[in-house]
């Protein structure tokens, strides 16, 4: 059981930074070089259809509205997001994706698909179910691991 631990952490590791880079190469070298992996999280976390005001965006990506607002700068710069002030309450700061940031999300949302799509093709139906259930598992224990660190 000692070894199977080891390996465990050993794929996890691997698999951990391994889509990093994966992710990151396959946006540097396509149409949307000028996007670090980082503006992509964001871009994905502002979502496609609606508006979202700064807080919640925040919130998906646990980081501070401060930090947000950084990379939100950088996003408007580079024209992938727009800030609209609600009608509502002038205060509140919106952000949704432009016309260049939903074309950037379906393909980040493409490459997802070829990811899992490349991952799911070799194994059969049984197969299938016992990965989905180990890694809702691991899912289970990174959630817990995050309300206990109010992240």
């Amino acid at each position: 059981m000692d070894q199977a631990r080891k390996t465990l952490n050993k794929i996890l590791v691997h698999l951990f930074n391994d889509i990093l880079k994966v992710e990151e190469k396959s946006l540097s070298k396509g149409l949307y070089k000028e996007l670090t992996i980082t503006d992509m999280h964001t871009i994905e976390a502002v979502g496609f259809t609606k508006s979202r005001n700064m807080s919640s965006i925040a919130k998906t990506l646990s980081i501070t509205v401060g930090t947000l607002t950084i990379a939100i700068n950088h996003l408007v710069k580079k024209g992938f997001v727009e800030r609209i002030r609600s009608s509502k309450d002038r205060r509140v700061v919106l952000v949704s994706l432009t016309k260049k940031g939903k074309a950037a999300f379906k393909h980040h949302l493409a490459f997802h698909d070829k990811m899992v799509e490349k991952i799911i093709e070799p194994l059969n139906e049984a197969e299938l179910k016992v990965l989905v259930g180990a890694l809702q598992k691991v899912d289970g224990f990174f959630q817990t691991e995050k309300d206990k660190l109010k992240l």
